[in-house]
């Protein structure tokens, strides 16, 4: 009976443990980055991804990351990654936690996720900044063209994300000029 109650207490914690590494913080990780589970298992915690961005947009997240400390992410509201085309991150990298990636548009470090409240293009305002700055631009990011039926006049560019085609690498989050970003990386969307 005490065995039977010990293996469902451990059970428990188990999966506790596996949602607090799967709930990840909210942490973008670097181009290549394995699931996150078996990212935080494989990554060594060295730091030399981080080295080798040419950008320096790679971060170590420090306490306070849980089960992350030690582990590369990207705050792309401050320095979004650049999708390098060598990817020296990646090369850096001696764990394979980051795998090695053929093209610019096969990362997936999450998917950007439009706030329509809060975005200029969606208030009819003429912003398309983070549209004009997507490395992918009519396929990450588009514009719908709309009428603007408050004025009857002028064109709404409405902005919009394709989920398929986006990278999660910020620069649209980056470069979005409402104090709180309209646009933000979602790392879950990997």
């Amino acid at each position: 009976m005490l065995d039977k109650a010990w293996a469902l207490i451990g059970g428990a914690l188990g999966y506790g443990v596996l949602r607090m590494l799967k709930d990840k913080n909210g942490l973008v990780r670097p181009p290549g980055a394995l699931e996150e589970t078996a990212f935080l298992a494989t990554c060594v915690r060295c730091g030399q991804c981080a080295t080798a961005c040419p950008y320096q947009a790679i971060k170590i997240a420090g306490p306070g990351s849980g089960f992350g400390v030690g582990t590369p992410y990207l705050a792309v509201r401050e320095n979004p990654c650049r999708l390098c085309a060598n990817f020296p991150c990646i090369k850096a990298c001696p764990s394979g936690a980051l795998k090695p990636v053929k093209e610019r548009k096969a990362v997936r470090m999450g998917v950007a996720r439009l706030n329509r409240k809060t975005c200029l293009s969606w208030q009819g305002m003429r912003c398309e900044i983070c549209y004009r700055n997507c490395p992918f631009l009519d396929e990450a990011i588009y514009l719908d063209l709309q009428p603007n039926r408050k004025t009857g006049y002028h064109t709404i560019f409405q902005v919009w994300v394709n989920e398929e085609k986006c990278t999660g690498c910020g620069i649209c989050e980056h470069s979005c000029p409402v104090e709180q970003a309209a646009i933000v990386v979602d790392p879950e969307g990997r």
